[in-house]
């Protein structure tokens, strides 16, 4: 966290906001920088605590920082390593991950882990320091950044686990769980949230056991018994993710998840889910026979980029476009698995996998 004694004088500070705000009618994002700004205003007007500006200015630093690290490497795809800070090396749960971790970089992807000890320190083990990132948390015990990651510009220091955690996900294109304590499930749990929730991804989701073990499996009964057979979740947000205790159907499904679908986004009420590849007009039909329960209005299209995706920098990727309901997710997941197993699979691209 920035230090007080970094802080820039008061003229300084005058200095660099009269700067920015004569350059701000010419900069990019100059809509949104002016809305961050009038809400420090707005705040500083108002009354609040000391605390409360201290939660503020942290979470800021946090998300420096994390903005910052990432952005060189935005267009990388990233997986997710969570699991126990407390998994020994000599166990096959900590050789499973970092077996997977280097699965997945030869593959293309880089590996993010919490960058602490055990499950975390296998995934940067695998991956390699030039793959790896490491986002730590500050706490009293426990989590020193392992010595893979230690020293590495990518390695970043959070105060609070809430900016930590957004950063875990925000840049993930997957996530791998292994077996952990409470933090782990809170991390499962949360995952499993955010993605029926539609807050996160969609991007699959891999819980990983050591051969023969129960730990995801006994969690998945427990999901089915008290939540799914008692009507607290749909019946299929099981789809939401994959239990498997063999590293290559780990890998799989990753790489599976990312086949013909690349990415979507929502442009006003329209779900456009973006392609690797073109799709047939039979294979539209076909999707809109047997997903048309997920739809508010109208069918699944084949589509261009619209014409307020013109800058994005997938614009040249075919499209389908939908209004979807936006609340059965795991239905979503089943369909995005359907649209992998149409077209012809993208040629496997050069490293790194590319956004």
């Amino acid at each position: 966290m920035t230090s007080s004694s970094h802080f820039p004088s008061l003229d300084s500070l005058q200095s660099d906001l009269t700067d920015l705000i004569e350059k701000l009618p010419n900069l990019k994002h100059r809509q949104l920088i002016q809305y961050a700004l009038a809400t420090i205003v707005n705040l500083a007007n108002s009354d609040i605590e000391r605390l409360d500006w201290k939660i503020l200015s942290a979470s800021l630093a946090d998300m420096e920082q994390g903005f910052k690290v990432f952005y060189p490497y935005r267009h990388v795809r990233k997986v997710t390593i969570f699991g126990s800070a407390r998994t020994s090396p000599e166990t096959p749960e900590y050789r499973m991950a970092s077996d997977f971790a280097r699965c997945v970089t030869q593959l293309g992807f880089m590996v993010m882990t919490g960058g602490g000890g055990g499950i975390m320190q296998a995934g940067n083990e695998g991956a390699g320091q030039e793959n790896s990132f490491g986002l730590n948390i500050q706490l009293p015990f426990e989590q020193e950044a392992n010595p893979i990651i230690e020293g590495d510009p990518k390695l970043i220091h959070f105060k609070y686990f809430f900016t930590r955690k957004l950063f875990l996900l925000r840049e993930s294109d997957a996530i791998a769980l292994f077996p952990g304590g409470f933090g782990t499930q809170d991390e499962a749990f949360e995952c499993m949230t955010l993605s029926q929730t539609g807050k996160f991804g969609p991007v699959p989701v891999v819980l990983i056991d050591r051969p023969g073990g129960d730990y995801w499996r006994a969690w998945s009964e427990y999901i089915d018994r008290h939540l799914r057979q008692q009507g607290l979740i749909s019946p299929e947000d099981d789809s939401l993710y994959t239990i498997t205790d063999n590293l290559e159907v780990a890998c799989n499904a990753i790489t599976r998840f990312y086949q013909v679908y690349h990415s979507s986004r929502y442009v006003g009420d329209k779900l456009v889910i973006r392609l690797k590849t073109d799709i047939t007009n039979a294979d539209v039909d076909l999707l809109n026979d047997n997903f048309h329960d997920i739809l508010v209005k109208g069918k699944i299209e084949k589509s261009q980029a619209l014409p307020q995706e013109a800058q994005d920098e997938t614009a040249e990727l075919p499209r389908l476009v939908l209004y979807f309901n936006q609340r059965d997710l795991g239905r979503l997941y089943q369909m995005i698995a359907t649209i992998n197993q149409m077209g012809t699979p993208s040629p496997t691209e050069a490293h790194p996998e590319r956004k």
